[in-house]
């Protein structure tokens, strides 16, 4: 699944500016805010919510950098919403998904926040980290509405109401590198490569790699790049020099596939391991595919799509039957299981007869062990930690549904069991 998102000085300066511009209207809002009241069956509800639809928001990106990603996370989450209502909905209620496309556009992501909010009842999705951190403390302070981000910096933690599903970068990447050690024959005294991205993603994937390192006895090799340098060889050359054993990118598919090409036209025959969002199935269809499938890893928080549990084919086959056009990939994981978890903590939340955003979010913090139906358990209860620290280790593989193959089922690393994560 592409999906980890970077944020540089520039949009920095962007979001900051536009955060100033909303200032005032958000004031404003929070004074229109609709007051709490009883509905049907005695129900507590506010804002998003009538006696017959919950409305939840979708900022999404279906027309910029992760496009393919918005498309299938969004499509996944309206077959959820379309099926829970085939059977009755969720406290008598339809589930109603509000989509906006900020096509990764810093003014669209917020423009389009504001506009929601006073609208739904929270997020099932918000594709971007640097979006979700600018605003975060609109969100914490007076909107109170759960977000479920497609983001998984660590510095998004610590909000009751901005809920990250999965590792986060930092764990899993200490993860990956876990299984170089264990399974790929890297050892105390050798170096490792790291590619990353500038900005939020990169930067917490090697708070990751330098503590797992440190663990292992192993030297980290950086390598910062941009989001724009898509071409690798630079640092292939200056990785090999180095004489790494093995390498680690946290950046995008095309830099991944640039990075693995190269090193096997310059015979740099290393295990190469990539964060969740270093790989698209789309590359197996590019000249890369050969090297792809030979040497390249993906850490991932959950089993791929193409994964043989009763829930995965049974989410393949009606995806397919709803989208026979649309390939698959682990967005569409991503997408059901945040939609899912939302709804889980709907129905807990009608059960207590409050499904107003404070009883929503209160709901969430009862979970403390759903099963995703892709090899991975989550525990919600601490806004501060991740809800797993368990990843799944994938190989490209062409000749599968979805692209990958798990190779090493969900695990956590003795290392990332002692991480204080986003410390």
């Amino acid at each position: 699944m592409t999906t980890r998102n970077q944020i540089t000085r520039t949009t920095a300066a962007t979001l900051a500016a536009l955060l100033a511009l909303t200032a005032a209207g958000c004031s404003s809002k929070a004074k229109d805010k609709k007051e709490d009241k009883a509905g049907a069956g005695g129900v507590k509800t506010g804002q998003g919510v009538t006696d017959k639809t919950i409305k939840l928001g979708v900022l999404t990106d279906m027309t910029g950098v992760y496009a393919s990603l918005g498309k299938s996370v969004t499509q996944a989450q309206q077959l959820y919403a379309k099926q829970t209502n085939a059977d009755g909905g969720i406290c008598g209620r339809k589930v109603e998904l509000v989509v906006r496309d900020h096509g990764y556009d810093p003014q669209k992501a917020v423009s389009g926040y504001t506009e929601l909010s006073p609208q739904v009842l929270g997020f099932a999705q918000f594709i971007g980290s640097p979006f979700v951190a600018a605003v975060k403390q609109r969100i914490d302070g007076q909107d109170k509405g759960l977000v479920i981000p497609q983001a998984w910096s660590a510095s998004l933690l610590g909000s009751p109401y901005i809920r990250v599903i999965g590792n986060t970068y930092d764990v899993e990447t200490i993860n990956a590198i876990d299984f170089l050690t264990k399974d790929k024959g890297l050892k105390k005294g050798d170096k490792i490569g790291h590619v990353y991205f500038e900005g939020d993603y990169g930067e917490n994937a090697l708070a990751g790699a330098k503590y797992a390192a440190e663990k292992a006895g192993l030297t980290v090799v950086e390598q910062k790049i941009k989001p724009t340098d898509n071409d690798m060889t630079a640092q292939v050359a200056a990785l090999k020099k180095a004489g790494v054993k093995g390498v680690v990118i946290s950046a995008g598919p095309r830099q991944a596939a640039s990075l693995v090409g190269v090193a096997a036209a310059v015979k740099l025959q290393v295990p190469i391991i990539g964060n969740n969002s270093a790989f698209s199935p789309q590359l197996l269809a590019t000249q890369a595919a050969p090297a792809l499938m030979k040497n390249y890893y993906v850490a991932s928080p959950t089993e791929p799509i193409g994964t043989g549990t009763p829930a995965a084919k049974k989410l393949v086959a009606d995806y397919k039957a709803a989208y026979p056009s649309d390939a698959l990939d682990n967005g569409v994981v991503a997408g059901w299981t945040a939609a899912s978890v939302f709804g889980e903590a709907l129905k807990k939340a009608c059960t207590s007869k409050d499904l107003t955003r404070e009883g929503v979010g209160k709901a969430l913090l009862t979970i403390n062990a759903y099963d995703s139906g892709f090899g991975t358990t989550h525990d919600f209860t601490d806004p501060k930690a991740p809800s797993s620290r368990q990843t799944v280790i994938l190989r490209p593989d062409k000749k599968v549904t979805g692209g990958t193959k798990v190779v090493r089922e969900a695990e956590i690393s003795e290392a990332a069991k002692s991480f204080t994560v986003g410390g």
